[in-house]
């Protein structure tokens, strides 16, 4: 006989402790639920508020010094060019750009063509060479340096740099006949050095020149080098330059050479033309890499030759890019400072690059001008190989430019690349090597920065925001670091997309106007440089 147990209803006493657990342990698990809920929903909100505070609180442009504006209701020359002074312009600058003062390498310049420069500018700018409180030197047979000796020798000087050099340039694919007959076209000139860097040289001593003829003497004594091998370096121009200063013992007050631009429809987001102002400078390596073997007959070739092994390493460097930096370095100070001029929602992600960093980062590795703002890059630039077509190569060379990120060194970069490559057999010699720049300062109590910051506001008023920047390219100023910590890269032209092709390459130019506009940046930056701030060291300074 079955025995059945004694069904017990749900309301047996016997079973309301099991029940009254479960129903305690559910209110608990809703109740954690939330409070859980509730704590993403503040943590979202106060991400929110502080997105939002950050995107759209007020900032307070720094204001023009009241020294400024007193000296601009007083005594400040305007920068305003007769007729004939702007014909002058053109003229002076196109002569400059028929000298092909090129550089093919350190050993080879044209040197016919730069020994020609110094009487050229002579016959250029009389008021420059026969004042009588500027003196000119002759540096390492083709450079200049000019010394302005201002009339308050208790001010600190500064100095401005340009290079007399320029790149090779082939007829082949220019919209003009010659790259270096400054042909005139649409309000154009075009030639190689239009914006790297006769425009610099011409501009600056052509603004001296019309101060000089208006009889303006500078209060703030101040440099004037013209570097001629600073497309191959410096190491007998700029280099010599600063060893001179440095003998007597000169300190600068700040640098100014060529480097960025004003960016006009360049910075997608943002309408209004940029000034970028150049920080600091990549680091660079040079090196040559290396596979030998046995040569022999390609009748029975080894499994591997010397262009494979070679080929295969330099593939890996490629395959596998450097690490993306972004945040890491002065970058991220240049789209900060911008992040009100940009478009909704840029504006919102650029205002909160401590959310967003990661996400720009990739964007921003997207296209080579931008990738080289967030990474130390690999160009392979020279392959050679082989004697024969059917001798096995004896040895493969290559040669490959790295453009180091600012928040690497020179050690840093190569051991990724020895990891990278990962074969013995690849031997590597450095042919140059430097590290990054020191960044140089950008705040509004800098006396470099305030002066830029105004002359740009007088002559380009147009410009909607002055940020900082860097240069993935070098100039002449890494050789100053020595004399001042405040080195600053500024062509103070105005670039839109179709010019970044033309740097280096085919149909360069610079507007007529545009160039008047550089002239006049000059201009007003050496008056408003003759400010007295109250952070000057008060010691004589000897010139």
């Amino acid at each position: 006989m079955i025995r059945r147990g004694t069904r017990r209803s749900p309301r047996d006493p016997e079973r309301r402790p099991e029940g009254a657990k479960m129903a305690a342990l559910s209110g608990r698990a809703r109740g954690a639920l939330w409070v859980a809920l509730l704590a993403l929903c503040g943590t979202v909100l106060a991400l929110l508020a502080v997105v939002l505070v950050r995107t759209y609180a007020p900032r307070n442009p720094a204001p023009a010094p009241e020294l400024w504006a007193r000296r601009s209701r007083q005594q400040r020359l305007e920068p305003s060019f007769s007729p004939q002074e702007r014909r002058e312009l053109k003229e002076a600058l196109q002569g400059a750009i028929r000298m092909q003062t090129v550089s093919f390498s350190a050993n080879d310049q044209n040197t016919t063509a730069l020994a020609e420069f110094e009487p050229y500018i002579r016959k250029a700018f009389p008021a420059v060479f026969s004042a009588a409180f500027i003196k000119h030197e002759v540096i390492g047979e083709y450079s200049h340096l000019f010394t302005i000796q201002g009339s308050n020798a208790q001010l600190q000087p500064y100095m401005l740099l340009a290079h007399i050099d320029v790149v090779p340039a082939s007829p082949d694919g220019w919209d003009v006949s010659d790259p270096f007959s400054a042909e005139e076209r649409d309000g154009f000139i075009y030639g190689r050095g239009t914006l790297d860097n006769k425009n610099s040289v011409m501009g600056i001593l052509h603004a001296l020149e019309f101060l000089l003829r208006r009889n303006y003497r500078p209060h703030r004594s101040f440099y004037i080098g013209l570097g001629h091998d600073e497309e191959v370096g410096g190491g007998k121009g700029a280099m010599k330059i600063v060893a001179e200063l440095e003998s007597r013992g000169i300190q600068l007050s700040f640098v100014l050479d060529e480097g960025s631009f004003i960016f006009d429809g360049v910075v997608t987001g943002i309408e209004k033309p940029v000034a970028s102002i150049g920080i600091t400078e990549k680091g660079e390596i040079t090196a040559n890499f290396t596979v030998t073997s046995e040569p022999g007959h390609s009748s029975a070739p080894p499994k591997r030759t010397s262009i494979g092994i070679l080929s295969e390493a330099l593939a890996k460097l490629e395959q596998h890019p450097m690490p993306n930096l972004f945040g890491h370095g002065p970058e991220i100070l240049m789209f900060e400072q911008l992040a009100p001029d940009f478009s909704f929602p840029l504006n919102i992600i650029m205002s909160n690059l401590w959310l967003f960093g990661p996400l720009v980062g990739r964007f921003l590795e997207q296209t080579p001008t931008t990738n080289a703002l967030v990474r130390t890059t690999t160009a392979i630039t020279m392959f050679h190989a082989g004697v024969k077509s059917n001798v096995i190569p004896p040895s493969a060379n290559a040669t490959v430019n790295f453009r180091i990120h600012s928040s690497q060194t020179v050690d840093e970069v190569l051991g990724i690349v020895d990891k990278t490559i990962d074969d013995k057999r690849v031997k590597i010699e450095m042919e140059s090597a430097f590290d990054p720049l020191p960044v140089s300062p950008w705040d509004d109590q800098t006396f470099g920065v305030q002066v830029f910051r105004q002359t740009i506001q007088d002559v380009f008023p147009d410009v909607g925001s002055v940020a900082p920047g860097i240069c993935v390219g070098n100039t002449d100023s890494r050789h100053f670091v020595n004399l001042t910590n405040a080195i600053y890269r500024f062509n103070p032209v105005i670039f839109k997309p179709e010019d970044l092709p033309r740097f280096h390459g085919l149909n360069e130019r610079i507007s007529i106007e545009g160039y008047e506009k550089q002239v006049q940046f000059i201009f007003q930056l050496i008056q408003n440089s003759d400010i007295s701030q109250s952070t000057e060291p008060h010691a004589n300074h000897e010139l």
